[in-house]
């Protein structure tokens, strides 16, 4: 098994609720998330409450998208904690941490997701690891959420 940590951060020039407001909400992720024009025909379902602790989304859709489920396990003021479970194209449940800091020039967003790989992926991870498997995809998510939050 190989234990990861992926994380990258952004600095947003909008109040922490406006941010906290589109991370804490699965239906504000349309906005920002960047695996959410991988299929167009993507579906989603919401269940639970609309935000906070509780509200889940799931997802299922081609190969590429795959299948899964997410549940905000934790929200603060400051800190939003998300359980990932993927399905499909493989199994996998780990963590996520969205850590909300005021600086001058806004709030600094760190996108932080941990987990273990196992099997087929733990021997990927040989090749290529989690941070590059998904590196990109978490700057491109921080990016269009800075540019959902500053509209």
């Amino acid at each position: 098994m190989a234990e990861f940590e992926v994380v990258r951060t952004a600095v947003v020039a909008a109040e922490a609720s406006r941010v906290h407001g589109l991370i804490g909400n699965f239906h504000e992720w349309t906005k920002w998330s960047p695996w959410e024009d991988v299929d167009p025909e993507l579906h989603r379902t919401y269940t639970g409450p609309e935000s906070g602790v509780g509200a889940r989304y799931a997802w299922k859709g081609n190969r590429k998208a795959g299948a899964g489920n997410m549940e905000i396990v934790a929200d603060a003021e400051r800190e939003i904690g998300v359980r990932l479970e993927f399905e499909k194209p493989m199994k996998a449940v780990h963590q996520v941490t969205f850590t909300l800091n005021p600086v001058a020039e806004g709030t600094e967003v760190a996108w932080r997701m941990t987990g273990r790989q196992t099997g087929l992926m733990a021997l990927v991870s040989k090749v290529v690891s989690m941070d590059k498997f998904v590196g990109k995809d978490f700057e491109k998510g921080l990016a269009r959420l800075k540019a959902a939050a500053e509209s």
